[in-house]
């Protein structure tokens, strides 16, 4: 029975993101306010709206899901985990400080994208319908690279002070790190739970379906939102 309840558990997250992904980049009113109103150097605040966003950001979690969804080797997780953070770390703080500008919609779509690849790529996809396996190790960091931007043109919508701005991206930063240790954390140990589990090789194609369903909802909406605004 608990392992059943664990199963269950599990595909419920991956079903959340037919609805919550749609809204993995919103940003609360009161963190609206607060990110026009600050003035100069806000390490802690910054730190706690990065970490926030990620935890809430299921678009960046899914994704990470399904990259450590069959990693065994606490190796091999901290290396794929580590891609994915120079990736979205970059781009994060180049977009912003050189105001390099991207449409969120496309780079949320790609984001969503990101999230159909790695489900396939973890059912065998890529070596049943076109005999190879493309680079796993770069695939993770080119996506994390959008990731990053995902995070940066959400910042860019707000016209935060240029006062403090390079010491305030890196502690939102540092924050988008904390809360992606403290969710993969929660997801390692429900992961490494189940796996002693025959249901989670019986639940494995379910789970990637469900997180390949998600990725198309959330590029099917972002797309959508673009083309009804250009």
């Amino acid at each position: 029975m608990p392992c059943k309840s664990l199963t269950y558990l599990f595909l419920l997250l991956c079903a959340c993101g037919f609805s919550t992904t749609l809204f993995a980049h919103g940003v609360d009113d009161s963190t609206k306010q607060f990110l026009l109103a600050n003035q100069g150097v806000s390490i802690i605040p910054y730190m706690y709206i990065g970490a926030k966003h990620m935890v809430t950001g299921y678009d960046h979690l899914l994704f990470l899901i399904g990259v450590i969804f069959f990693l065994y080797r606490s190796k091999d997780v901290i290396v794929y985990v580590t891609l994915f953070t120079i990736g979205h770390s970059l781009t994060l703080m180049f977009g912003v400080l050189y105001d390099i500008a991207m449409n969120a919609y496309l780079i949320d779509a790609i984001i969503g994208f990101s999230i159909i690849y790695k489900g396939f790529d973890n059912l065998g996809g890529f070596k049943r319908l076109f005999g190879f396996q493309p680079n796993t190790k770069a695939a993770v960091m080119i996506f994390g690279l959008f990731h990053g931007f995902g995070l940066a043109t959400k910042i860019q919508e707000f016209e935060i002070p240029q006062d403090g701005l390079f010491e305030n991206l890196i502690a939102f930063n540092i924050g988008v790190e904390l809360g992606q240790f403290s969710a993969l954390m929660f997801v390692l140990i429900a992961l490494s739970f189940w796996r002693r589990h025959p249901s989670f090789l019986r639940f494995s194609t379910a789970t990637n379906a469900l997180l390949m369903s998600s990725g198309v909802m959330l590029v099917g909406f972002q797309l959508t939102g673009f083309f009804t605004t250009v």
